[in-house]
């Protein structure tokens, strides 16, 4: 699993060419189901021009070892030997978190992350499992949600677990020269939020969140404004209170 993230950390940082979308379905049972998809196109074409022939196999044979299915972090931890604890909870969670690279014309071209139906205990697990596993989700799966209503902080509105799982992977003196030239690394940061019964009232507004239909909110990053402590939004509520119906 270690490699895989490194993959993808790289594939994030080393040029202005990645796409990161994400999806959060609230069930009516009070779990969530959530994707990211990591559009790494550019980056692989750029990378395999600059690299001679002689070192292809050498830098990249390990992308072809990834899956292309949806596969659990536990099965993977498993199939490397790395399956570092016995803990059951921290198992329960692996197991509900999973991964699956896309490839074009025999290439990758990008990663996708799941986490499937976490009711609101398995958050309580993952925030635990996540203080050594660093793995960059999206901070709004924490975000409050009991089956009708969410409670949306928009502190939640950041890179904060991209960042932290920069800081594991690289030395002090590189995570803080990536951490403080991230908003020139991406190209579109969004997060998608559905909902399994109609939105029925929206408190509270922030420039980056819109309804864009019954079921759906949409979140668009404003990077900028995120690390420009000097950039002023016109509606930046702490809390967004969705009612469902």
């Amino acid at each position: 699993m270690k490699k895989i993230i490194v993959l993808f950390l790289i594939s994030l940082f080393m040029m202005q060419s990645c796409n990161v979308n994400s999806e959060i379905v609230y069930h009516k049972d009070a779990a969530s189901t959530s994707v990211t998809d990591i559009d790494t196109r550019e980056f692989m074409a750029e990378m395999m021009a600059m690299t001679p022939d002689s070192l292809k196999e050498k830098e990249f044979g390990e992308v072809d070892k990834l899956p292309t299915t949806w596969t659990s972090m536990y099965d993977l931890a498993k199939k490397e030997g790395k399956l570092k604890t016995e803990n059951p909870d921290s198992i329960r969670i692996m197991k509900k978190i999973f991964m699956k690279s896309a490839k074009e014309d025999n290439k990758l071209a990008g990663f996708s992350f799941k986490m499937e139906h976490f009711a609101p205990d398995d958050y309580k697990v993952l925030k635990s499992f996540t203080k050594t596993e660093k793995i960059p989700l999206d901070q709004n799966i924490y975000n409050n949600w009991d089956g009708k209503t969410l409670t949306i902080d928009t502190e939640n509105f950041n890179l904060k677990s991209i960042e932290e799982a920069i800081k594991t992977k690289s030395s002090k003196e590189e995570a803080e020269k990536i951490a403080g030239m991230m908003v020139m690394f991406f190209k579109k940061i969004g997060t998608t939020l559905k909902f399994e019964n109609p939105i029925q009232s929206i408190s509270g507004k922030h420039d980056w969140l819109k309804q864009i239909d019954d079921h759906s909110i949409r979140i668009e990053y404003d990077l900028k404004a995120i690390y420009d402590k000097d950039v002023k939004l016109k509606n930046a509520d702490k809390k967004i209170i969705i009612i469902t119906e």
